[in-house]
């Protein structure tokens, strides 16, 4: 039998990665059925239920394809964002989004603009097209450095800037004002590619002002506050002309006609959201005051998740297997300064009880039998 065909030459110069390792995977590799899922900042605080209601009562109807216009739903938030239907696209969540904007405005050999160590799937897609990923680090703190994205930016004649508000895997928030001026300062052909994943847990007047701006394009996803993470659908907000680019190369059914029928019933689910907001913020209250005494460093967060400093890169590595051997799915960040820190989902306030027991008996092991520092 001949040799199987060779990969494009593009996509065979690329490594092989794996942005995510499911929590699936870390359950078989320690011999568990299932792990405190603490680690994908899914929500702890499952779907609205009329969403539930709405999908189960179609699902007989999964043989029928989805609307590939999306039309129902783009409509109901075209009138939440008070904006037109030109202006939405709807997709396979922001991953899916973020490989539209990767598409449609970055030809092979533009340089696009992120934080390095910001979230992994923006630069999957920036090299997996053939585009060249600029990084700036992250301030000290663990702040979005903004004047060196900007700088960057026009050092590179870069088409795209990345920015996720809040971060992940940091927690930062960047102020409205902030963000304009970002976008008025960065190179006249670049996009500012906008992810706001976790923006419903932060106050909509903190957030910039509904109207649409040429070269902004905002993301948001069903996944985090709504519940909906496994139904993999989220929108943008963008000018018509970057929604008509997008219409060229998206997928026609790339979203199921049950994700459809599970955001629209979402939508109507306020005062739901509202209670996963409160008692995520109440969480995050909760991790701070277990980092205070433990002794550990928080960074402060506008997400559904808490970063604990652990002190080094290798002790954080240290401590993530050793709560994923006491059951317990955490992350940690990969890039420095951020990479001495473990990342941990606020979870139910019985799941933030486990993780807070299992937590100190690893911290004190981990210090009872130090790692030496590279």
């Amino acid at each position: 039998m001949s040799d199987a065909p060779a990969a494009a030459p593009l996509v065979a110069a690329l490594p092989q990665s794996r942005p995510f390792v499911a929590p699936e995977e870390l359950a078989r590799r320690a011999g568990r059925a299932a792990l405190v899922r603490l680690g994908a900042n899914e929500s702890a605080f499952g779907a609205p239920p009329a969403a539930l209601a709405a999908m189960r009562a179609e699902l007989e109807r999964t043989s029928w394809y989805g609307d590939p216009e999306s039309m129902d739903l783009r409509e109901a938030l075209a009138a939440r964002h008070g904006c037109a239907v030109e202006n939405i696209t709807v997709g396979a969540g922001i991953d899916d989004l973020l490989g539209l904007a990767v598409r449609g405005y970055l030809a092979p050999g533009d340089a696009a603009v992120a934080t390095y160590g910001s979230y992994p799937t923006y630069a999957y897609h920036v090299t997996g097209y053939g585009a060249k990923l600029e990084t700036v680090p992250y301030k000290s703190d663990g702040a979005i450095d903004l004047a060196a994205l900007v700088a960057r930016a026009h050092a590179t004649n870069a088409r795209h800037v990345y920015l996720a508000n809040p971060d992940n895997p940091s927690g930062a928030f960047a102020a409205a004002d902030d963000v304009r001026a970002l976008a008025d300062l960065l190179p006249p052909d670049a996009l500012l590619v906008l992810d706001e994943a976790y923006g419903d847990f932060v106050a909509p007047r903190d957030l910039l002002p509904e109207a649409v701006h040429p070269r902004i394009v905002r993301m948001r996803t069903f996944s985090k506050a709504y519940g909906l993470a496994g139904a993999r659908i989220g929108y943008c907000l963008a000018d018509p002309s970057v929604i008509a680019t997008f219409a060229k190369i998206r997928l026609q059914f790339g979203v199921s006609r049950t994700a459809q029928i599970g955001a629209l019933a979402a939508l109507g689910e306020g005062a739901f959201v509202e209670n996963v907001v409160a008692e995520v913020a109440h969480g995050r209250a909760e991790y701070l005051a277990l980092g205070k005494r433990l002794g550990l460093r928080t960074l402060p967060s506008h997400t559904n998740f808490v970063c604990f400093d652990i002190g080094s890169r290798l002790r954080a590595e240290g401590m993530v297997e050793a709560l994923l051997a006491r059951g317990v799915f955490v992350r940690k960040p990969g890039a420095p300064p951020l990479d001495g820190h473990i990342r941990v989902t606020v979870g139910t306030a019985s799941q933030r009880a486990e993780f807070a027991q299992h937590f100190a008996e690893a911290l004190a092991a981990l210090d009872a039998n130090p790692v030496s520092c590279p």
